[in-house]
């Protein structure tokens, strides 16, 4: 199998089903975003490869290939199986917030990202995030979408600033709080 086709070279792209779009269609930059989101927790695990949030992550980018392919699915009655979302992921997301939070000192201001690579590069993760919840979002005025996906993509952005503060401690970072000069 050849890695190009030459279909998409007229701008257009095919979504499983069949459908031909746009390549700038609201699903493509909202599976394209969570795509996005994928490759930026790839550099975050080499960063924490030799930590127990490897694995973590591992399966994070899964549940969000499962996310794509729910996202680039437009067909009510195409013979295509899709994997799907369960609600246990996002109680999964929800216990690690909750066992990393624990060991964290609690906020009391904004913090700036920064202090070492591998914080950046969750608040980089994270901010992506949020930018995957608000396409995925989007496509809701023309189409359903799944609420699990909405739900985990909101939980994980959270899941991912609570990485960045532990993240913070194990590499001995200084979070810089944020003081508005009002």
């Amino acid at each position: 199998m050849k890695i190009y086709t030459k279909t998409g070279d007229t701008g257009t792209t095919a979504l499983i089903g069949g459908k031909r779009v746009p390549k700038n269609h609201k699903r493509i930059e909202a599976y394209g975003t969570v795509d996005e989101l994928i490759a930026i927790l790839g550099v975050v695990r080499d960063f924490l490869k030799d930590t127990d949030f490897g694995e973590e992550i591992i399966e994070i980018q899964d549940k969000l290939m499962t996310c794509a392919a729910i996202l680039a699915t437009d067909c009510d009655d195409c013979d295509v199986k899709v994997p799907k979302l369960s609600e246990g992921s996002i109680v999964w997301l929800e216990k690690r917030i909750d066992e990393m939070d624990s060991r964290l000192i609690p906020l009391t201001h904004f913090i700036l990202p920064g202090g070492h690579p591998a914080v950046s590069f969750c608040h980089v993760a994270r901010t992506i995030c949020r930018r995957a919840e608000r396409a995925v979002i989007a496509i809701q005025e023309f189409s359903t979408v799944p609420g699990e996906i909405i739900r985990y993509l909101n939980r994980l952005s959270d899941y991912l600033f609570t990485l960045s503060r532990l993240v913070a401690v194990d590499f001995q970072a200084s979070e810089i709080p944020w003081k508005p000069q009002l």
